[in-house]
């Protein structure tokens, strides 16, 4: 698809034929429904039939799984198009005399609905009627759900039922109902008419009263022609407030837009959203029935790979992923008391209640770094939004205190080694198990426990001397001879690992060290690390050397991770975990690589580095502090401009600081400033500069 000048629209996925693989198709979500197009299921945020191990997404039966065709016709051109700047998937049927076009999309910001057009025009003087036929396989049945036929609602069919299963003894099964437009079998453009559409429209909500009140709301739209242009508004100010593109390479861009298309897809919109988000899967609502794609499940892929790139770009939403952690915390408070621990233990897979959901024992056992992510994920939306509301008032502080806790009951003290341990852990290289002291848990435990102090100083609460040592004395295991860090406990060097492990310490967590110690586990993890492992490990290696400025060899790992982009519509594959469009490393590689974006709880650093073939770097939207910023980085300066300012009036201004010189830059609203290409931060003036 081109764009005025001429250039290939990198936001624009078109094709002639679609992926044999049904799992590569486009999909059409947003925050609360989304399905694959052409799939005959789709899915809501928070509804799962099953209990714990069996828990799944209830699959719902899809009345907008329609294909377009015209028996018969010769020569007829067809296109499937994915248009991320506006989320609409679209199918044309082109012959030399007429044409028609599909499109479906989700509503971004009335999200109970989703619908379709059917366009048919004519493109020559003839007379002939124009019939398209309309194949639906929609039978509404479900194995997941209990479902009645109600009465029709103004023109629309209407069903309702329960999951049949709860996800633990005496929880609700959630109630599921849907309003549709009837579809028929054929649409026909009579011989007088030269354009006519029809739109149809689905209403899902878990009221009734809420379903019929978005159907209803649809209705108005269609009749006053603006239902599908209110979604492409609201994608236009989705984008408006949040894009990253560069002057690089075309199939870098496409794996850009990719990337954000399904992470803001996945995302509630501004204002009230109307339901209660339910967190974001791997595989986002369009993958997730059983057996599929972790089935929907919540885990580390959430707070640690989606999460800082939501929070960049748009904190509210980053907040609901918070608050969605926070209505789970009793199931995590019952899952460490089930082990026999005191505090708060975050499921390796987490559904509605927050209970333990994973199929196989092993990993709710023992991968229990998630609780540290989940903590950590809280840590950058506090060092970034000063929300303390959050904190005080609606439960925060309440699950900080819990995972401090957990933390502490979960470590032993060794005599021997005059420290702490965490034993029998399964670190985030699954190859192994039940090892003694993971490099990556008991750092991440660590930084758990230092922020859990550091917020209670901050609250004026006393904070438990427990916490304190602990942080201190928990063994972080490192070779002072090889001057590495060893994984756990016993690990050997080259052992084989199955994904990122002991790299995560550079970045996400930060974990101090010398630039000589971050380029000495890089150098002995990445030639053992498995080559089909998840796509994130290749980005944390590329994040890893762009630190370094070893640009080159950066390089090398993020191609890596873009090979598991698919065509046409960019659905990130990982062949041993399935197919997950949300997590996707093409952002996250970019944000945190190339601009060296660090969230620190005095600043956002940036470091950038540009490989040779990217000569400009464009992120717009980046979020501090209620600003909206703007970086432009180039080869040989950075431009930072403050876009958007909501931040309290009585609040500092903001300011660059170059770490160098120590030159301090003002930031004002609407004014661009203009530094060399080199390190530093944005922070709060302590003073104003004039």
């Amino acid at each position: 698809m081109k764009m005025a000048d001429g250039k290939e629209d990198p936001a624009m996925f078109t094709s002639t034929s679609l992926p044999s693989d049904p799992r590569l198709l486009a999909t059409v979500t947003n925050a609360y429904l989304g399905t694959r197009v052409y799939r005959d299921i789709l899915h809501i945020n928070g509804v799962y039939n099953g209990a714990v191990g069996d828990t799944h997404r209830a699959d719902i039966p899809s009345p907008v799984n329609v294909r377009m065709m015209v028996p018969g016709a010769d020569s007829l051109a067809e296109t499937f198009t994915l248009n991320t700047r506006t989320g609409t998937f679209s199918h044309v049927l082109q012959a030399t005399d007429y044409g028609a076009t599909h499109q479906i999309y989700a509503h971004h910001s009335l999200v109970h609905l989703m619908a379709f057009s059917i366009t048919i025009w004519r493109s020559a003087h003839t007379t002939q009627p124009i019939t398209v036929q309309l194949q639906t396989p929609f039978v509404p049945k479900s194995q997941d759900l209990d479902l009645n036929q109600g009465p029709d609602f103004q023109g629309a069919h209407y069903i309702y039922g329960k999951t049949w299963v709860p996800e633990v003894d005496g929880g609700p099964c959630p109630t599921v109902h849907m309003l549709w437009t009837p579809v028929p079998q054929t649409l026909t453009l009579r011989g007088e008419e030269w354009e006519r559409s029809w739109e149809f429209l689905m209403a899902v909500a878990e009221s009734e009263e809420e379903a019929k009140r978005s159907y209803s709301e649809g209705l108005a739209l269609i009749a006053a022609g603006s239902l599908h242009s209110s979604h492409v508004h609201a994608w236009a100010m989705l984008w408006r407030g949040c894009c990253i593109d560069l002057d690089g390479p075309l199939p870098l861009r496409q794996a850009l837009y990719g990337c954000l298309y399904y992470l803001l897809s996945a995302i509630p919109p501004r204002g009230n959203p109307g339901f209660l988000f339910h967190g974001i899967s791997p595989g986002g609502l369009s993958n997730g029935t059983q057996g599929e794609d972790y089935w929907g499940h919540v885990f580390w892929d959430q707070d640690t790979w989606m999460f800082p790139n939501i929070l960049l770009f748009y904190p509210e939403a980053a907040r609901a992923i918070l608050e969605y952690r926070i209505r789970t915390l009793e199931g995590a408070l019952r899952n460490a008391q089930e082990q026999g621990y005191k505090g708060a233990k975050f499921p390796w897979e987490s559904a509605a209640t927050g209970r333990e959901v994973c199929p196989e024992e092993i990993y709710g056992a023992q991968e229990i770094h998630v609780t540290g992510d989940v903590l950590m994920a809280f840590e950058q939306y506090y060092c970034t939004t000063q929300d303390q509301k959050l904190f005080r008032e609606d439960g925060g502080w309440k699950l900080v205190d819990a995972v401090a806790q957990y933390w502490c009951s979960r470590m032993v003290w060794s005599e021997e080694e005059q420290c702490y341990h965490i034993k029998g852990v399964m670190p985030p290289d699954e190859y192994h198990y039940r090892v003694d002291n993971s490099v990556y848990t008991n750092a991440v435990a660590q930084r758990s426990l230092n922020f859990a102090a550091d917020i209670a100083r901050d609250f004026l609460i006393p904070v438990p001397e427990e916490w304190v040592d602990c942080a201190k004395k928990i063994k972080v295991p490192f070779d002072a001879e090889k001057k590495y860090h060893p994984e756990y406990d016993g690990y050997s060097p080259g052992e084989p690992v199955k994904q990122a492990d002991v790299v995560l310490l550079g970045f996400p967590l930060m974990h101090p060290m010398s630039s000589e110690v971050r380029r000495n586990d890089l150098e002995m993890y990445e030639p053992v690390t498995e080559l089909d492992g998840p796509a994130m490990t290749w980005s944390m290696f590329a994040v890893g050397w762009l630190e370094l400025k070893e640009v080159q060899r950066a390089q090398s790992q993020l191609n890596k991770c873009f090979s598991n982009i698919t065509e046409p519509f960019k659905v990130s594959c990982v062949s041993c975990r399935g197919y997950f469009p949300v997590t996707n490393a093409s952002c996250f590689s970019v944000l945190f690589g190339y601009t060296g974006f660090r969230i620190t709880r005095s600043s956002l650093r940036f470091n950038p580095a540009l490989p040779n073939d990217i000569n400009k770097l464009k992120v717009t939207g980046v979020s501090y502090f209620g600003n909206k910023l703007k970086f432009t980085i180039a080869k040989e300066e950075i431009r930072i401009k403050v876009i958007e300012s909501r931040q309290d009036p009585l609040a500092p201004p903001l300011e660059a600081v170059l770490e160098e010189s120590g030159q301090r830059f003002p930031l004002r609203e609407g004014q661009s400033i203009s530094i060399p290409m080199a390190a530093g931060w944005i922070q709060r003036s302590s003073t104003e500069i004039f």
